[in-house]
């Protein structure tokens, strides 16, 4: 059975910083590509980052480049989500995924490429 566990969301002033976690259990981490997602309330969720197997390629949705930074700690079974320079369009719930599909130099942004869903943290950023 594969568990992902997201952590470290909250409330934030605009312009703060978190950083999200999501830890995972069950199977060798190092061979899922892993994901980030949003889903804020009435709008249908996004993706907002994904990273490859080896950790050596990663992707964007273009409203967060250059303020979100995904990485991946093989040795931790963890993946995580630095957010810089929020917004209060920023506020959603965020959830990580995990997905055995393509090469190990490969990242996802469509939900369906992913097999396993976290339950979700929620950001909240206040203007």
């Amino acid at each position: 059975q594969v568990q992902l566990v997201e952590s470290g969301g909250g409330l934030v002033q605009a312009g703060g910083s978190l950083r999200l976690s999501c830890a995972v259990s069950g199977r060798t981490f190092s061979s899922y590509n892993m994901g980030w997602f949003r889903q804020a309330p009435g709008k249908e969720g996004e993706f907002v980052a994904a990273i490859s197997r080896s950790g050596g390629n990663s992707g964007y949705v273009d409203s967060v480049k250059g303020r979100f930074t995904i990485s991946r700690d093989n040795a931790k079974n963890t993946v995580y989500l630095q957010l810089n320079s929020l917004k209060p369009e920023d506020t959603a719930v965020y959830s990580c995924a995990a997905g055995f599909l393509g090469s190990d130099s490969a990242y996802y942004t469509r939900r369906n490429a992913y097999n396993y869903w976290g339950q979700g943290t929620q950001v909240t950023v206040s203007s």
